[in-house]
């Protein structure tokens, strides 16, 4: 019996005989460092301001802020020159234009806290500030600050004004979302997830428990006087009024509810004078860009985009030419696209947070929803080879069933935390390079035992 299962193996192994293997996997080596390293000698940078890559012309100022591996602010002119650049705080996120203050933007970002103070007994910490810049003078003027106890999950990723002296904050470290008088520094409204949330629901309480990661104080409309909330590890976006609480009926997308929203950023609510009530959000983890219409009591999904290259986005505005700007973080770009789903500009960009359309109006201030726009949607699903893209070299292939086959949250996870040019080729390079060093190294020392005659024999044996 064995003989006769040993028989066929016979000519196999005179094909791959040791030489031979050690020529496939020197090879299968030399491929993968190939690609990784062509990739790595022209990766994109944004680390400093010579390194930022121009962007193509348009009408009006664009503002991108980044929060990956770098944290910088950059203003492009309408020609797409660099206009302004600063790179002085850890992480950058919102950004929106002062309103009748020209080139001037206020934004929340992050510093992380490496000695011990008052609020940070063990570092790293972070501290929190909203910043008002001139873009033109490069004048930086805090507005408000608040140093917290702990680096992780400690941000405020979005601050709304909503008077000259009165901001809205999302408040990642308490899952909270308060109101602040910025000259006396006293929270004049407070609204706290735990009021409304099972702690149950969402990420292991404490541990960023809902990622609260936009707000948005609603000024016109039925629901002027709100506030709509993103509870990111919720899958859902939430209207509170003031005084009553969580206007249930009102709100977007359940936990878990993948089809709807996954793990969103950045919703913008669209008022019934510009075709609404409607939300444009970018749904992150499902890698679209979505809007939904309030109809009948219920919100209905009237226009997405996506095409072979998006991936995490986390951020999207409505401009008042029906264009639609886009923040695709771990494509690494910043893009906008017309009506019919073209894409009409693109800059190259790391990790990106969010976008601003200066002389637009704030974020979707000017735009008008997606059903009175008459938007078409746009959605490309699959691979590179099933979309039928021709010369996919096979890294990328086999980057693409990786990408099919991982949950999104830990596929996003390894792309936020690898260097920037690691792309599904580079990764697929990077793992098979490990795989074939591994399996070889493997093989050369059972060669080794085996010409030493060392065997092994398993503990157990089966009795004949």
């Amino acid at each position: 019996m064995i003989d006769q299962l040993v028989r066929p193996i016979a000519p196999v192994r005179s094909v791959l005989t040791r030489n031979r293997l050690r020529a496939a996997f020197a090879a299968l080596l030399l491929l993968s460092a190939a690609v990784v390293a062509s990739a790595a000698s022209g990766g994109l940078s944004t680390a400093s301001a010579d390194a930022v890559p121009e962007a193509p012309s348009t009408a009006n100022h664009t503002v991108v802020t980044e929060s990956g591996r770098v944290g910088t602010i950059t203003a492009y002119a309408p020609d797409g020159e660099v206009v302004y650049y600063n790179n002085s705080r850890t992480k950058y996120f919102d950004v929106d234009p002062v309103e009748d203050k020209q080139m001037t933007v206020e934004y929340a970002a992050t510093d992380t806290i490496h000695t011990e103070g008052p609020t940070c007994g063990d570092p790293p910490c972070a501290r929190n500030v909203i910043e008002r810049a001139n873009l033109s003078t490069g004048e930086v003027e805090v507005i408000y600050e608040r140093y917290d106890y702990r680096e992780t999950a400690a941000e405020w990723h979005d601050a709304d004004r909503i008077n000259e002296t009165h901001v809205l904050v999302a408040d990642i470290v308490a899952d909270q979302v308060f109101i602040v008088d910025t000259e006396t520094e006293i929270v004049e409204w407070l609204w706290d997830a735990q009021s409304e949330f099972s702690l149950a629901s969402g990420h292991a309480f404490p541990n960023d428990w809902t990622h609260i990661n936009d707000v948005e104080y609603i000024e016109e409309g039925v629901h002027a006087g709100h506030v709509m909330v993103s509870l990111r590890n919720q899958d859902q976006v939430v209207f509170i009024d003031p005084e009553e609480g969580l206007l249930e009926d009102w709100t977007l997308g359940s936990e878990n509810d993948y089809d709807v929203l996954h793990e969103q950023h950045n919703p913008d609510y669209i008022p019934e004078s510009r075709g609404g009530p409607a939300i444009l959000v970018a749904d992150s983890e499902n890698s679209k860009i979505k809007e939904f219409q309030r109809a009948d009591g219920e919100w209905t999904r009237t226009w997405q985009w996506a095409d072979e290259r998006i991936q995490w986005p986390r951020d999207a505005d409505r401009l008042p030419n029906g264009n639609t700007l886009i923040t695709d973080t771990h494509g690494n770009r910043v893009l906008e696209v017309n009506e019919s789903g073209a894409i009409v500009w693109q800059v190259e960009s790391m990790l990106p947070y969010e976008a601003e359309r200066l002389e637009t109006g704030d974020e979707s201030t000017g735009g008008h929803s997606a059903a009175a726009l008459g938007l078409e949607s746009r959605t490309t699903t699959g691979n590179a080879a099933e979309n039928g893209e021709s010369g996919v070299d096979p890294f990328t292939l086999v980057g693409g069933v990786v990408e099919s086959i991982l949950p999104h949250r830990i596929y996003n996870a390894l792309i936020f935390v690898a260097p920037v040019w690691v792309g599904k080729a580079e990764a697929a390079a990077i793992a098979i390079g490990l795989l074939s060093g591994l399996a070889w190294a493997g093989l050369e020392v059972a060669w080794r035992l085996r010409d030493a005659g060392v065997s092994f024999r398993l503990p157990v044996t089966r009795e004949q």
